[in-house]
């Protein structure tokens, strides 16, 4: 059974060869696969800036610089598991639900295999289309890195964008509500309600940035940890709860965010979580003057790359 890792940076410099995730190899084959790292170059759902649909190349570009140990975590995530990239998903521009038809499809059969999918997107829109491929796996805890709730009824009277994923995903059952959390939550609001409605409609919990800001790295992971338990769980992250000095390559940049040393030391602290599926949205590289945003999605796509291995370790 074939066995799969990244180039060596040692014996071949990092800008040889085509761009894949980590300088791992690109396959197709699904057997002897612990995690597959594919993009959904998918950005129709937006509301503001458009672009993302070139995020999983910026990430990939990014994660070059990426090495096999990670010393936060004391794992090598590449001697546990093996790992590939999967290529990108073929979406329908212009076209959400038939997008979402692709995704899902493309999703289920990783899911299906007894792989991990770790997505790279893409606008935050798509995580509707994840988290249905997640059915296999029932209702799913979903941890929601994220300035915005997502949860709006409609947008210009439409269901699906990214402002409504999070919604939809609950009305569909697809979502263990008593197990999920949102965390990062700030900005303007267009009510006072804005917030509320995900604990008094949706029964979801949640913590703003000031929360976490007060509470601290280690006490919102565990917080998140609390919450989760032993359910099966998605993480999806938005790199927007990333405050725009770090990362300004987004869609809708708001102040006041966490650090990236913040949300990385969070990411880290989420040990001992039975993850099934994880996604790292809203990447975009027109607006990422020195890449800074890419590198950071990537790093957190390799911190839950290594919370798999050390669960399976």
């Amino acid at each position: 059974m074939p066995r799969y890792g990244p180039a060596d940076s040692l014996k071949s410099p990092r800008f040889i060869g085509p761009s894949t995730f980590a300088r791992l190899p690109h396959v197709v084959e699904l057997e002897g696969v612990d995690v597959a790292i594919t993009g959904v170059p998918f950005d129709t759902g937006v509301s503001y800036r458009v672009g993302g649909r070139f995020g999983p190349s910026a990430v990939r570009d990014a994660s070059m610089m990426l090495r096999p140990y990670n010393s936060n975590l004391a794992v090598a995530p590449f001697g546990v598991l093996s790992c590939i990239d999967h290529g990108d998903i073929v979406i329908v521009p212009g076209y959400i639900e038939p997008s979402y038809v692709a995704i899902e499809t493309a999703v289920r059969s990783i899911v299906t295999a007894g792989v991990v999918p770790l997505l790279i997107g893409g606008d935050h829109a798509c995580t509707l289309a994840h988290l249905r491929a997640m059915r296999p796996h029932g209702p799913v805890a979903v941890i929601d890195f994220d300035a915005h709730t997502d949860a709006w009824n409609s947008y210009f009277g439409q269901k699906y964008n990214h402002g409504t994923w999070m919604r939809r995903a609950v009305e569909e059952g697809l979502v263990d509500v008593e197990h999920s959390m949102e965390v990062g939550l700030r900005g303007s609001l267009y009510g006072p309600d804005d917030w509320l409605v995900l604990r008094s409609e949706l029964g979801l919990e949640y913590l703003t940035t000031e929360e976490v800001l007060g509470l601290g790295a280690p006490a919102t992971a565990e917080r998140v940890r609390q919450r989760v338990g032993t359910r099966p769980t998605y993480l999806t992250f938005d790199i927007d709860v990333v405050d725009p000095a770090f990362a300004p390559g987004t869609g809708t940049p708001e102040p006041g965010g966490l650090s990236a040393h913040d949300v990385l030391t969070i990411v880290r602290g989420l040990t001992g979580i039975d993850f099934v599926g994880f996604d790292v949205v809203e990447v975009i590289p027109t607006y990422d003057p020195a890449g800074q945003t890419a590198f950071l999605a990537a790093n957190l796509a390799y911190e839950m790359l290594s919370l798999v291995a050390l669960r399976r370790r």
